[in-house]
C-alpha cells in the first residue's frame, strides 16, 4: 500500500518539540514500512530539518508551519494555509491519514487517497461537516464516543485504536534500585494539574519529604504548549528544597533516563476535555514506573486502579487532598513492587509493531484488499 502521513501546521516530525501525536506517528510510519509499504510523511518545516530526507525507510517532505498561539481562530487560519501548501506536495495514495483540522475540507480522496481521521483531540463539532471521510479513528474509547454522538446514528466509520510505545527501553532498572522520586513530565500548565501537585506535596509529613523527591519535568513556555513564564514562577515560589523543576526533554533515550531514574510517575490532569490518551503516562509504565493518574476516562482503557497503577478518586474532597490521600497511601507502600509488574505486563499489548498491525488491516479493509 501507499501511505501518506499529514501531520498538523505547528510540530515538526521527528517531533524535536514534543508532541503525543508525532511521535506516535512517526512509530507507526516506520513500522508500516517495515512491514512492506510505502510511506510519505509531511510535517512542518522547521529547526534546521530538509525539506526532503528519508528516515527508516519513510520519506518526509517538510513544508512552512506555524507556531502555536492561544486564539483558536488564528491557529485555524494558520492551519489553512498549511494544508493549502500541503495539496501542491501530496502524492497519490491509498491512505491519506490526518489529523490537521482542515484536511478532511479541502483534500480529494479521489486524487490522495481515503482520507484516514486520527482524532487525537475532542472534537468540538465538525466532525458531522467531515462527509468525505473513511475512518475516524480515536486513540481511547472516551473519545470514539465524543465522536459518535456528532455523527448520524449507527455510523461505522469510528474506531478505537491506540497509540503505540514509541521506544522500548532496553533494560528496565529493578525499582528497588532506583532513588525514591515521583516524576511528572508534560506540559506545565494549570490543566495538568501541576499546582495541585506542588501543594499537595508540601502537605507530605516531614519523613515522607526526606525519603522522597518531586521532580517536574516539562514545557513552560507558551509556544511550546506550556503556560508562560508567570505560572512557571508560581509554581516555583511554592515549591520546596524537595521539588526540582528541570527543562523539558525531547530526546527519547534521555526521557527514558528520566523514567528509569524514578518509581512513581504521577500525571494528576485536570483536562477533562484535553486528555485524549495519557501516553505519557503508558511510556513511563514502559520503564517499570508505577502511574498515579487522575480519574479522567482516558486513563481507564489501561490503567486498572489497584492492580497496575493508582487513579485518584473523585470524591467530596478537593483534588489536591485526593491527591495528597493517594501520594501518601502509595509512598508508604509495600505492594509497589507488585504494581511495576503488572504496569511492565500491560505495556506489552501496545508496542509498536502490534499496533500498526491493526492499522495496517483497517486500511486493506477500507481500500478492499
Amino acid at each position: 500500500m501507499k501511505i501518506t502521513i499529514l501531520q498538523g501546521a505547528f510540530l515538526p516530525v521527528p517531533p524535536l518539540r514534543g508532541g503525543a501525536i508525532e511521535k506516535a506517528w512517526q512509530a507507526l510510519g516506520e513500522a508500516f514500512v517495515r512491514a512492506g509499504h510505502e510511506v510519505t510523511h509531511i510535517s512542518r518545516l522547521c529547526d534546521m530539518l530538509p525539506s526532503k530526507e528519508e528516515i527508516q525507510g519513510v520519506q518526509h517532505l517538510r513544508i512552512k508551519g506555524e507556531d502555536s498561539c492561544k486564539n483558536s481562530t488564528i491557529l485555524k487560519f494558520r492551519e489553512f494555509s498549511y494544508v493549502w501548501r500541503a495539496r501542491k506536495i501530496l502524492p497519490a495514495a491509498d491512505i491519506l491519514i490526518t489529523h490537521a483540522f482542515w484536511a478532511p475540507l479541502l483534500l480529494n480522496p479521489k486524487k490522495y487517497g481515503k482520507i484516514y481521521v486520527h482524532v487525537g483531540r475532542y472534537p468540538k463539532g465538525q466532525m458531522r461537516f467531515y462527509t468525505k471521510v473513511a475512518r475516524f479513528q480515536a486513540p481511547s474509547r472516551v473519545v470514539a464516543n465524543a465522536i459518535s454522538k456528532e455523527l448520524p446514528d449507527r455510523d461505522d466509520r469510528v474506531l478505537t485504536i491506540p497509540y503505540p510505545l514509541p521506544f522500548s527501553a532496553d533494560q528496565c532498572v529493578p525499582i528497588e534500585q532506583r532513588p525514591k522520586r515521583v516524576l511528572y513530565t508534560g506540559r506545565i500548565h494549570p490543566e495538568k494539574g501541576v499546582l495541585e501537585l506542588v501543594r499537595a506535596w508540601r502537605k507530605l509529613p516531614d519523613e515522607v519529604q526526606k525519603e522522597w523527591s518531586l521532580r517536574l519535568v516539562g514545557p513552560w513556555r507558551e509556544e511550546q504548549g506550556g503556560a508562560g513564564k508567570v505560572f512557571l514562577e508560581k509554581i516555583k515560589s511554592e515549591a520546596n528544597h524537595k521539588i526540582e523543576i528541570k527543562e523539558p526533554v525531547f530526546e527519547e533515550k534521555d526521557l527514558i533516563k528520566q523514567y528509569q531514574k524514578a518509581r512513581i510517575f504521577v500525571y494528576p490532569s485536570l483536562a477533562k476535555m484535553g486528555e485524549t490518551f495519557g501516553l505519557a503516562a503508558l511510556e513511563a509504565m514502559s520503564c517499570g514506573c508505577v502511574p498515579l493518574v487522575s480519574s479522567l476516562e482516558c486513563f481507564s482503557d489501561f490503567i486498572e486502579d489497584g492492580v497496575n497503577g493508582i487513579r485518584i478518586k473523585a470524591d467530596t474532597k478537593s483534588f489536591e487532598n485526593s491527591l495528597l490521600d493517594e501520594l501518601r497511601g502509595l509512598l508508604n507502600s509495600t505492594e509497589v513492587g507488585q504494581l511495576s509488574e503488572q504496569a511492565l505486563q500491560t505495556v506489552e499489548a501496545y508496542e509498536v509493531e502490534k499496533v500498526a498491525v491493526q492499522y495496517l488491516m483497517d486500511f486493506e479493509n477500507l481500500i478492499g484488499k
